[in-house]
Formats: structure tokens, C-alpha cells, sequence
């Protein structure tokens, strides 16, 4: 099992992912952070732990991060994953699980101080990797791998015509990541993630094939359906995050093309990932951006782990039933 420390900002497809890291056996979650995102990082904290309550994992510690952008005003999406960030669910707390007493930007600072086998997964804005790597610059150096869901390279942007949320959010965090990580960003952004569509057919199969599971799904993602209808008439909803763990997980899952990638900061192009694909800057690479995605693959594994079932009976259905 590979070690790995998940920093998010739930959201609905960050719980998602937080379902799919925390159940799968191939990946041990060690610790997860919060960071302002989706929703203000208070209520954040409080998704991560109903989810931990879900899994029955109340083990695994949880570190409450950054309320703040590094320079910019914080804007959430709840717009798009509910007040309550799961879709206007409001599903009472049923334990008293604290978050641990240190910052999580202290907790990474700390973490990697020295050389690890343990990875980040960053579901959310990079506000606290960013700060993390200020205190401590060999940050990147000490740790496995570095995967970000976000940016985009050809795909158009969900929060303008160019920037994917997580960059926009925070630009500044974004720019110092790329420019001073020193270990490869696999970007899993918006050009293979708005493949990944839960479709209602897809939601429909859950419920049957697991309605204590399928059920909860329908509940949570309803919101985000009406969203992503209302938004871009899109029968279903994009489910970014879990493709960043399910990568993470298995490299088949995407494929890309390493380069040297800048972050915009400002103006009416701000969050904007610049991917010198074509070398022009005539830089060392320091991102792998993903521009395919196997999005069989993905449900396959998705369903199999978030529905407790066996692999080749779901990918037996999503042939016969044309689903993904």
C-alpha cells in the first residue's frame, strides 16, 4: 500500500475521492488536509470528517489548513456543491472526532522535512502546499509523488474562459507551486476531467447494484445534476477529484506529456495554466500534464471500490449496458 496524504476542500466530487482514497486497498491515507476551496475550510474539515464517519475510518487524522487564499479574496463554490458543500444535504455529525491541534501547513512543513515515501494528492486549491513550501523548501524534494486536480491545456475553464476553480481560487499558490516544487506536477486537470460524467443512468445502476451506497450518491449529487444542467446542459455531473486519486492509483488511467508549466496570476487570465508543450521557454519540465483518459478504466475501478463489488462483474455491465 502506498502511503499518501490527501489535502482537499470538500465539495462534492472532493468526498467523492475521499470515498475512493480511503476504501481502496492499494493506497493507505495517513492524514488529510483542509484548505478554503468549495466551501470555507471550517465546513471543509466538517465534510472530512462525515466522511470518515462513512467509512468508519475516524482513525486517520485530520489537519485543518489555510481560511485564506495567499493574496487573493477567498471566493467559494458553493454555488456549485451546496451551502453545506454535499449538495444541501446536511447530514448531522455522529461522533465527536477532533481535528488534530496543528496547522496543516505545519503539519506538511513538518511532514517532509525529511526525505519520504508518502505522496500528495492536492484535490483542492494549493494554498497550503504553497505554504508549506515556503517554510519548508525541500518540501517537494522529500516527498514520492505530487498530483494536482487542476488547470486545464486545451480544455475551456469552469470559472472563466481559461482557469479551472482550483488555480483561479488561489493563482499565487498555484504559480509558486510550479515554479519552486522541484518534483514533477502530474496535472490532472479540466481536459481529462470533464470526460469523467456521472451520468443518471450511471447513478441508477448504483442504487441497484447498492442501494445503501447508490442512495447516498443520489443524495449528495443531486445538487451538483441540477448545476451542471443548469450551467453547461449537461445530463449528469463532471467528477474531477476522483479521477486525480484514481490516476494516482493506476497509471493507465491518464496519459500526457511532460513541460514546463506557468500559472497566471492576474487580469482576465488569472488561474490560467500556461503549458509550454512546444518548448519555447526552453525550460526543464516541471508538470506532466494529462491530456487522455481511459474513462472505462475509471468506472470500472470507481464502482467497483465505491460499490464494494467485483471488478469483472461491473466491467461485464458497463459493456452490456453501455455505460461510462
Amino acid at each position: 500500500m502506498r502511503k499518501v496524504i490527501i489535502d482537499c476542500d470538500p465539495g462534492i466530487d472532493d468526498t467523492l475521492a475521499l470515498l475512493l482514497a480511503i476504501k481502496s486497498p492499494e493506497i493507505q491515507v495517513i492524514a488529510i488536509t483542509t484548505v478554503c476551496g468549495n466551501v470555507p475550510v471550517d465546513l471543509g474539515t466538517t465534510n472530512v470528517i462525515r466522511c470518515l464517519e462513512r467509512c468508519n475510518r475516524l482513525d486517520i487524522p485530520v489537519y485543518q489548513g489555510s481560511s485564506q487564499p495567499l493574496k487573493e479574496t477567498f471566493t467559494s463554490a458553493q454555488d456549485t456543491h451546496g451551502m453545506d458543500g454535499l449538495g444541501e444535504t446536511t447530514f448531522p455529525l455522529a461522533s465527536d472526532k477532533q481535528v488534530e491541534s496543528l496547522h496543516a501547513v505545519d503539519f506538511l512543513a513538518d511532514y517532509f522535512a525529511q526525505p519520504s515515501e508518502t505522496s500528495v494528492i492536492a484535490l483542492g486549491p494549493l494554498t497550503n502546499i504553497a505554504a508549506a513550501l515556503q517554510q519548508n523548501p525541500q518540501l517537494g524534494q522529500n516527498m514520492d509523488r505530487f498530483v494536482s486536480m487542476g488547470g486545464t491545456y486545451k480544455s475551456h475553464g469552469n470559472c472563466s474562459p481559461v482557469a479551472e476553480y482550483n488555480y483561479w481560487c488561489d493563482p499565487h499558490a498555484a504559480a509558486y507551486v510550479f515554479e519552486h516544487l522541484e518534483n514533477m506536477i502530474e496535472m490532472v486537470g479540466l481536459d481529462v476531467t470533464r470526460e469523467i460524467v456521472f451520468t443518471p443512468k450511471l447513478l441508477e445502476y448504483c442504487c441497484q447494484m447498492n442501494p445503501a451506497e447508490g442512495n447516498y450518491l443520489k443524495a449528495i449529487t443531486r445538487f451538483y445534476f441540477d448545476f451542471h444542467w443548469q450551467q453547461e446542459r449537461i445530463l449528469g455531473c463532471v467528477i474531477n477529484d476522483p479521477l486525480a486519486v484514481a490516476y494516482f492509483i493506476d497509471h493507465n488511467m491518464c496519459q500526457g506529456f511532460p513541460s514546463y508549466t506557468a500559472v497566471e496570476t492576474q487580469g482576465i487570465s488569472r488561474g490560467q495554466t500556461l503549458v509550454d508543450r512546444y518548448e519555447f521557454w526552453q525550460k526543464e519540465a516541471n508538470s506532466q500534464i494529462m491530456t487522455e483518459v481511459d474513462t472505462q478504466l475509471f468506472f470500472r475501478k470507481f464502482l467497483t471500490i465505491l460499490l464494494n463489488a467485483q471488478e469483472e462483474l461491473i466491467k461485464k455491465d458497463l459493456e452490456r449496458l453501455k455505460l461510462g
